[in-house]
């Protein structure tokens, strides 16, 4: 596929994944910051140890985001969103500290989208169905690929497999969780693995999660086996996010109570913001995967250092 031809199939795959997103799970676009005020808590911090891109406005500094895990549900309270309709939007943002590689960019497209539930939605059952939801949008999206002749037959089933991050550790005791995850995605293709940020029994989580968004007994991440580079590919980080009770306790675990200060874990505690639950789906790497690329830098421009994109050019592989 020329590079034309790509960014013509891009377009086309992004156009109508977003449409069936915001039909399946009933969400409206919205605008979004790029950079968010330092100190109000609405930055996504991952895992804790990334740094931001900053500069100073005035009097203030202000951050480039790194994702609109928090924003979203702050958005949700101040646009007054209703019961069962969520928002969505186009998330660009910098990574600096990110290891480029075939699957990583300092630079990660999205989309964010946040929905307000009821407290009894707060359940496993719940997440489960919206996972499923999801998921029959990147199957529709496949079947319509093949319509157009792009790439080649697909090799997904037609659900998704579910499965703790302990009895996955149950399965593959002596493995690594990058491991695990490539093991349970090459026999399954397409995995939600949940509950993600409690240690497991080695006394580490499966992998890191902030503790002031997601609820690391509601969330999990989609993950799709890539035929085309022989690897797992994380599509989406999602979860039911946390209500008062469980920030404070995965706060507590992180020995980061200093942050039940900033303005917006004081509004979750305060019952302010609504109960939400919410997710990334990564642009690139689901076009990557549609299209069957070797590198994520086939379907995005980004930085590249010139010596990997001249090892790159040598296998053939062009990028952005």
């Amino acid at each position: 596929m020329e590079l034309l031809e790509t960014q013509i199939a891009i377009k086309y795959l992004k156009d109508t994944f977003e449409k069936m997103l915001a039909k399946k799970l009933n969400l409206v676009r919205v605008s979004a910051p790029l950079f968010v005020e330092k100190g109000t808590g609405l930055n996504d911090e991952l895992n804790g140890v990334e740094e931001t891109v900053s500069f100073d406005v005035s009097d203030k500094t202000v951050e480039i985001v790194q994702s609109l895990a928090k924003w979203k549900r702050f958005a949700l309270h101040e646009y007054k969103f209703p019961l069962n309709v969520g928002l969505y939007t186009d998330m660009n943002a910098i990574r600096k500290d990110e290891q480029m590689d075939n699957l990583h960019s300092i630079y990660v497209d999205q989309w964010d989208w946040e929905k307000q539930i009821k407290p009894n939605q707060r359940s496993k059952r719940y997440l489960f169905n919206v996972v499923k939801k999801i998921y029959s949008g990147v199957i529709y999206n496949l079947s319509l690929k093949s319509e157009k002749k792009w790439g080649f037959a697909y090799n997904l089933p037609k659900d998704i497999f579910f499965i703790s991050t302990k009895e996955l550790e149950k399965k593959y005791p002596k493995a690594s969780p990058k491991e695990r995850e490539y093991s349970i995605c090459k026999e399954h293709k397409a995995v939600f693995i949940y509950q993600i940020g409690w240690p497991l029994s080695n006394g580490y989580p499966h992998d890191g999660r902030a503790a002031d968004y997601d609820d690391w007994k509601l969330n999990g991440d989609i993950i799709l086996f890539d035929d085309a580079i022989d690897a797992p590919i994380e599509l989406s980080s999602m979860g039911i996010r946390v209500n008062a009770d469980s920030l404070k306790k995965q706060l507590k675990y992180k020995k980061e109570l200093d942050k039940l200060n900033n303005p917006y874990c004081q509004k979750i505690l305060s019952n302010e913001l609504p109960l939400t639950i919410g997710g990334g789906i990564g642009q690139s790497r689901l076009c990557m995967f549609y299209l069957q690329k070797q590198h994520i830098g086939e379907v995005q421009s980004s930085y590249w250092p010139d010596e990997m994109r001249e090892e790159l050019k040598k296998k053939g592989i062009n990028l952005l």
